[in-house]
């Protein structure tokens, strides 16, 4: 019997203005392993920087071959959205759930927690950092406006 690959993943996604200069940060840990992102998304919503930094982090998990994933944001409207709790009336962000929701429905186990912006320090950090040095180290999720 295989073991079960599990891991977790902290996101953040910011802009400088809204819309303004946006990227986004996630924090991967899996199998002893921790792996840090930046990912530059020009000029975009805050909203759609954090599900860029959600669908990121899908994306990364699923090309490690994770079969569960613990997602932790401060968003609060994007963990709502994804757990049902919210309906997603933007239309520019419907696309993008809908992405997310088929991500997640990849995996085995999925969970989306809210937590405290204190609680996030370091996928903030990395969305800051996106954001001052324009750059990206996963590629940019499909399906991005």
């Amino acid at each position: 019997m295989t073991a079960v690959r599990a891991g977790r993943a902290a996101i953040d996604g910011g802009a400088r203005g809204n819309p303004g200069e946006a990227g986004c940060g996630i924090v991967l840990e899996a199998g002893g392993r921790r792996e840090e992102h930046t990912l530059y998304l020009g000029i975009t919503t805050n909203n759609v920087a954090e599900y860029a930094a959600l669908l990121a982090a899908l994306e990364r998990a699923h090309a490690l071959g994770l079969e569960e994933l613990a997602v932790r944001s401060d968003s609060q409207l994007l963990v709502e959205q994804m757990n049902g709790g919210y309906r997603v009336k933007a239309s520019h962000l419907k696309s993008l759930w809908l992405k997310a929701r088929t991500l997640a429905a990849g995996f085995r186990r999925f969970s989306i927690v809210h937590v405290p912006r204190e609680r996030n320090r370091a996928a903030d950090a990395l969305a800051n950092r996106a954001m001052e040095d324009r750059a990206s180290s996963l590629p940019r999720p499909e399906g991005l406006p």
